[in-house]
């Protein structure tokens, strides 16, 4: 009987440590603007900042003079947008800053949890690109429910409403409609989006597999 109690406290030890590790890394926030060499520290392992890369609470930056870097945090939509030199470490909600004075911004509700899904958007385009003729007009818009047409809908509204407060380079606004008409699959809809991300950012190859990817869905066979 000792030895099961003992069993069981050891288990529910684990339990907790376990939790508190899959906590302390969970994702918090994401990289939506990037321009510049920037560095990150995670884990005790130094890398190289990626655009649209996920950030985890403890996660430390460093950008350098003449770069710059926007990380929005999923909850509460709170947006810094650091320019070099500065630091900073990722917190739950907010970074706690180390060196510079970020500028900062709240997205409207929804907003960030949509825009959370972009890395999982940009390797289904790529896997979807990747399959070629294979995929040309294999998926069609899909017929809408009542509550699927409201949401888009309002995500529609949203969209307008951001794309008025955001710089002109600046497409967040685009990878949030982009991502509520992907869910939805409404492939026709999510043309246009990509046409606007490349004119407001046409050397951006993220933005060039989207289109890829796009139109692969649209075109007839």
């Amino acid at each position: 009987m000792k030895q099961a109690t003992m069993i069981k406290g050891f288990l529910a030890t684990a339990a907790l440590v376990l939790s508190g590790v899959v906590a302390a890394a969970s994702d918090v926030g994401l990289v939506n603007h990037l321009a510049g060499d920037v560095s990150y520290v995670s884990g005790g392992n130094t890398a190289k900042v990626q655009s649209y890369m996920k950030v985890r609470e403890g996660d430390r930056f460093t950008v350098p003079a003449g770069a710059t870097l926007r990380v929005v945090y999923f909850q509460g939509g709170r947006q810094e947008s650091f320019t070099g030199p500065a630091s900073f470490t990722a917190g739950a909600q907010q970074s706690a800053v180390q060196s510079g004075s970020p500028q900062v911004s709240t997205l409207p509700a929804g907003v960030s949890q949509k825009i959370s899904q972009t890395p999982e958007l940009m390797q289904i385009a790529k896997l979807g690109r990747s399959g070629g003729v294979a995929v040309r007009g294999a998926n069609r818009d899909q017929r809408l429910s009542a509550q699927q047409q409201a949401e888009v809908r309002q995500a529609r509204e949203t969209y307008t409403k951001l794309r008025s407060s955001t710089p002109n380079d600046d497409i967040t606004p685009e990878l949030y409609l982009y991502s509520v008409l992907q869910d939805n699959l409404l492939y026709t809809d999510m043309k246009g989006v990509v046409e606007e991300m490349s004119k407001r950012q046409p050397g951006n190859a993220d933005v060039a597999v989207l289109m890829d990817y796009v139109k692969a869905k649209t075109e007839q066979k």
